[in-house]
């Protein structure tokens, strides 16, 4: 949301990023979410066939196989093999009847009479014992069963399938990531069951480990071009406007206009000043001394603090300070309606959206004139898939602030993506005759163009989108976010590898601390079957985030990425690459 980070291309449609994935061929990132690459237009009866949990153990007893069972009295002149696989046949008749015990016992003299050199049958009674102690919830006699059937047949997935199951339920989930992995990678991740548990346990996994980084990371204060874009997104924000006349001497300016020093010791005026500059490392300490020192400017000096706290991803350090904002009486009402669209979007980054509704309510109760209270709400509407209520706010700012462009380019990506959602076409051809007019009254909006390329790239008119883009930079020339968009384009336009990739690089070298850049090359990176290059972008990304929640997304990336390092040593499978 521009509200807790700048308005870019990649947040406009509100949807997870790791579907970038979905961009560049074959979707076979196991990622965030992994669980919509399902091709959901397979039959019932063929999706059937993958759906891993069998309601009886393997090689259930056919008619031809059950006349060889105890009671047959040529059992004694059969071969090894063969009174195996009568044992087991029985076994499965007591599975079958939900009698576990008699089960074991069956399955254990199938596997005591299988000829050793028979590796496969053998592989099958292990597989079916650890069925049956799967039903009786005895999850480490399942792994060991598990782990013999896959020492005899590598590929077996069913067992790796069951031996994951049993590693989540004693809460082993890095081992159980790398078996899930295993089993989505031989099924070509078609399946539903072993893609949800894979989604689950990478969750888990990057919530866990996001916890413990976020807690203790060094706070990093992003680059220009993301901090003003980010201001740029507020037009009723007073400690964004420029020093106002008479908070600065003119003849403190050189002969070429270059930034004044303030008059007297406030620090607020200070960090206003380095804000001109851009020398935005010192901002936090001069409103500390204006805050401290209980100045005239101190309810401004808390809400630019909290700011600039939120900006560089110190989200327990700005509450506090925009708390107090709020609950002034004596400061002025854009203010406290600031401090609240603020906190209200950081609630949204902590998934907090109860709380984050209540706070953007607030603001439009305390000051309806505010445009920026209905710009930032609709972006949370549309996050919260409450499209048409994120139209009815755009509509409100645009009455408020009919020169809003950003607002009049969201309008119109919102009411694409309702009707692309809905497949109604001539809603989406009239959306795109809405960016068409956006961009020709508002040429200067970066963020029209950006919208409009999405929506053609949906529409497959990549040329078109590709001009967009071109668009953007030369609007923009330091949005790193920008040339990573069109170097996805040309993946998924021309195949262009070396092109995308050089672009996504030229992002880098841009601004390198752009997380959506290393995100993305990772991402690629997976998918070439540069794993271990994929896990140093990803990494790169994680040190990068500011939030969270974003930094969970990207552990779970990583930890995919690990995974199938882990399995490609130990079973030599790999996933298709590019």
């Amino acid at each position: 949301m521009a509200a807790s980070k700048p308005v870019e291309p990649q947040s406009g449609s509100g949807l997870p990023r790791w579907q970038l994935a979905l961009l560049v061929g074959t979707p076979i990132v196991l990622g965030v979410g992994a669980v919509y690459l399902w091709n959901r237009s397979r039959a019932k009866e063929k999706q059937g066939k993958r759906n891993g949990e069998r309601k009886t153990p393997e090689g259930s007893a056919s008619p031809v196989q059950g006349q060889h069972g105890a009671t047959n009295p040529e059992l004694e002149n059969l071969s090894p093999l063969d009174r195996a696989q009568s044992a087991k046949n029985k076994g499965n008749k007591y599975f079958k009847a939900g009698k576990y015990d008699h089960a074991i016992k069956c399955y254990t003299e199938a596997i005591g009479l299988c000829p050793k050199e028979k590796k496969g049958d053998l592989s099958t009674f292990y597989q079916n014992r650890a069925a049956a102690y799967e039903q009786q919830m005895k999850w480490t006699e399942v792994i060991q069963d598990c782990s013999q059937a896959v020492e005899l047949n590598p590929r077996y997935v069913k067992a790796l399938f069951r031996r994951a199951k049993a590693l989540e339920k004693l809460d082993n989930k890095k081992e159980c990531l790398e078996d899930v992995t295993a089993v989505c990678i031989l099924e070509v991740f078609q399946n539903q069951q072993s893609m949800l548990l894979a989604d689950k346990v990478l969750k888990q996994l990057g919530k866990e480990k996001a916890k413990e980084k976020y807690k203790n990371r060094e706070p990093l204060m992003p680059s220009p071009q993301f901090i003003k874009s980010y201001f740029s997104s507020f037009t009723d924000d007073i400690i964004s406007q420029p020093l106002q006349k008479g908070e600065k001497k003119d003849e403190d300016k050189d002969k070429e206009g270059e930034a004044s020093e303030v008059k007297g010791s406030s620090g607020y005026l200070k960090a206003k000043q380095y804000m001109e500059e851009e020398n935005y490392d010192k901002i936090i300490s001069e409103c500390t001394k204006e805050i401290e020192s209980g100045g005239r400017y101190s309810a401004e000096a808390l809400l630019l603090r909290a700011t600039f706290y939120l900006l560089i991803g110190n989200a327990t350090a700005a509450q506090p300070d925009l708390d107090r904002v709020i609950n002034m009486n004596d400061a002025s009402v854009k203010l406290r309606a600031n401090a609240l669209i603020k906190r209200g979007s950081m609630y949204m980054q902590q998934q907090q959206p109860q709380l984050s509704t209540q706070d953007f309510n607030m603001a439009a109760e305390i000051d309806h004139r505010n445009a920026d209270v209905y710009h930032h709400r609709g972006q949370l509407k549309i996050l919260l898939d409450q499209v048409e209520e994120a139209v009815g706010d755009f509509d409100e700012c645009i009455k408020l602030r009919p020169d809003s462009a950003l607002a009049q380019a969201q309008k119109c990506f919102a009411l694409y993506r309702q009707a692309y959602t809905g497949n109604n076409p001539s809603q989406v051809q009239k959306a795109m005759d809405g960016f068409e007019d956006v961009i020709r009254r508002f040429p200067k909006c970066a963020e029209g163009y950006a919208l409009y390329a999405q929506a053609l790239t949906d529409q497959q008119q990549f040329g078109k989108a590709d001009e967009m883009y071109d668009k953007c930079i030369e609007l923009e020339p330091d949005n790193a976010t920008t040339y990573v968009h069109k170097g996805l384009l040309q993946l998924q336009w021309k195949q262009d590898l070396e092109m995308g990739l050089e672009l996504i690089s030229k992002a880098i070298e841009i601004d390198n601390k752009c997380d959506f850049a290393y995100e993305t090359m990772g991402t690629i990176e997976v998918q070439r079957g540069n794993l271990d290059k994929a896990i140093d972008m990803f990494n790169k990304a994680i040190n990068l985030a500011k939030s969270e929640m974003e930094m969970a997304h990207l552990y779970s990336l990583c930890d995919a990425a690990y995974a199938q390092t882990e399995v490609a040593k130990k079973y030599g499978l790999k996933p298709p690459t590019l």
